[in-house]
């Protein structure tokens, strides 16, 4: 039974991601086409296995050449697991001055202080939240 193919529509449509970014993603070899039905692009469904991979990496802050290299990347590949490791923690620094930051503006929404921005706390959940910031 031959597999059922996506074309681009479809593929837009599932993704929330336009025709035409989809059309850069292939340029720029993220993901493969296996041809046309017409004049439409077709995919094969694992494609949005693929999409998902990089939507992810694109919120993570990966440009489109680094998630290339790591979609191509082998276990063998000398620097992965270094460059994986530094990802990471930097993921994970902008996760905790994003967190500061969501505890001190949850904090501002339910502050009596007046005005807010003079609260000590606001004040001081700030400061740490820029001294992270200039620490990079």
């Amino acid at each position: 039974m031959p597999e059922e193919l996506l074309d681009i529509a479809e593929v837009a449509q599932r993704s929330g991601l336009a025709p035409s970014a989809l059309r850069y993603y292939e340029k720029q070899g993220l993901i493969a086409s296996t041809g046309r039905n017409g004049l439409r692009r077709t995919y094969r469904p694992d494609v949005m296995d693929r999409l998902d991979l990089i939507m992810c990496a694109r919120t993570a802050g990966f440009g489109v050449a680094e998630i290339r290299r790591f979609l191509d990347a082998r276990q063998d590949d000398p620097g992965l697991r270094e460059r994986m490791a530094a990802r990471a923690a930097d993921l994970d620094e902008r996760i905790a001055r994003l967190t500061r930051m969501r505890d001190s503006l949850g904090h501002a929404a339910t502050c009596t202080h007046d005005p807010v921005v003079e609260c000590p706390e606001f004040k001081r959940a700030l400061r740490a939240t820029g001294r992270t910031v200039r620490a990079r």
